[in-house]
């Protein structure tokens, strides 16, 4: 059913796909539609702010049925920037909590990421050139699987060693217990983009000779014994899902093949409920073919062939391109980012689009919903 077809559809069928409920463990979420995890850069010492606050509030008010905090970073060392979020300590902990329990009170899931920025931590903003950080200007030592730096420039990684690892699942797992204590009811753990659990899965970026190298099944153990890691503190009522990217872009690097391998053996360890489809972000020699819906063939793959719950992400704009991914069966979730950036209400817009029936607004903003 291409897009045309589904707003001819639409035209009949009050209840789109996209407004259906979706349950996942114990959790139902009330549509089909994911906030992305989007980094702001705007904490210090890793707490959030009014910014924060206000942000995600506005994206629960806009009717997503998961609105998912960004990578909120598992240690100091695992931030990307001086600015981002983290959960290492008790005091983030409860400025977090605040905002899980008013995303709640709007009748969005709320979500976290839980990250490690690996090689690419230690840079400037985004709006400051996402540059290596000055030893004067606070920089970190970063680490890696292997000692190469993310470009040329930029830092070069402490290889980890056994205590290293050690140390790192142990603070997803504090990251993790959390989370579960601020009341957040869906947990991501970030395994693309290129930072370290993504770093282990590529054969571009670990060349380790030991059992966390070398082949698929070893790059694998380091992400599996996170996901087991964070599933000894969060509980089994509740999902957890992995972002991947599926592809690095690159000959050699991360294909969509190892991501429909690694997706079977979560999906078979019981642990993981959905895969966050996206790709790119390990190498800057990559080249992407960026149109839109891009991305969508890889979740659409993973679910057909793993057999697990899969979330589309990528220039997903229309509302009836967004039930048309859902309709067809070819993801279980869609994830906006930049389109709700632009419109913090685009749930509720797109429910007036598609002419669905049921889709309640706030109280306070109910006399806006003639338009």
């Amino acid at each position: 059913m291409n897009v045309e077809n589904a707003r001819r559809v639409l035209q009949r069928d009050r209840h789109p796909h996209l407004f259906r409920p979706l349950t996942l463990r114990s959790v139902t979420v009330k549509n089909r539609i994911m906030m992305s995890p989007m980094c702001q850069y705007s904490a210090e010492d890793g707490l959030p702010n009014e910014w924060h606050s206000h942000h995600l509030a506005a994206r629960a008010v806009g009717g997503a049925g998961i609105v998912c905090v960004e990578a909120t970073h598992v240690e100091p060392r695992g931030r990307i920037t001086k600015h981002c979020l983290g959960l290492w300590n008790d005091e983030q902990r409860d400025r977090l909590a605040a905002i899980a329990r008013f995303v709640a009170s709007q009748g969005a899931v709320p979500g976290i990421q839980l990250a490690h920025a690996g090689r690419k931590g230690s840079v400037t903003r985004p709006w400051e050139g996402t540059q290596p950080l000055a030893p004067g200007d606070g920089a970190w030592e970063v680490i890696a699987p292997s000692p190469l730096p993310y470009a040329d420039g930029f830092a070069l990684p402490r290889e980890m060693n056994g205590e290293m690892i050690e140390s790192v699942l142990a603070s997803f797992r504090h990251a993790a217990q959390r989370a579960l204590d601020a009341g957040f009811q869906y947990l991501e753990l970030h395994g693309g983009h290129g930072y370290l659990l993504h770093e282990f899965l590529s054969p571009l970026t670990n060349q380790r000779g030991d059992r966390y190298g070398g082949t698929r099944e070893n790059r694998m153990r380091f992400l599996l014994e996170t996901v087991s890691a964070v599933r000894t503190v969060w509980p089994q009522e509740l999902p957890l899902s992995v972002r991947l990217s599926v592809t690095d872009w690159i000959d050699g690097g991360f294909t969509i093949d190892d991501a429909v391998a690694l997706a079977s053996t979560l999906k078979a360890s019981g642990e993981v409920d959905l895969i966050d489809a996206s790709s790119g972000g390990l190498d800057p020699r990559q080249r992407i073919p960026v149109h839109p819906g891009y991305q969508v063939p890889f979740a659409e793959r993973i679910r057909r062939e793993a057999g697990i719950a899969t979330a589309a992400v990528g220039l997903i704009a229309a509302p009836e391109a967004a039930e048309e991914i859902i309709a067809n069966g070819r993801a279980d979730l869609v994830v906006l980012g930049r389109m709700l950036l632009n419109d913090p209400y685009w749930p509720l817009h797109a429910a007036k689009a598609l002419r669905a029936e049921g889709v309640a607004w706030p109280a306070q903003y109910e006399r806006a919903n003639i338009y």
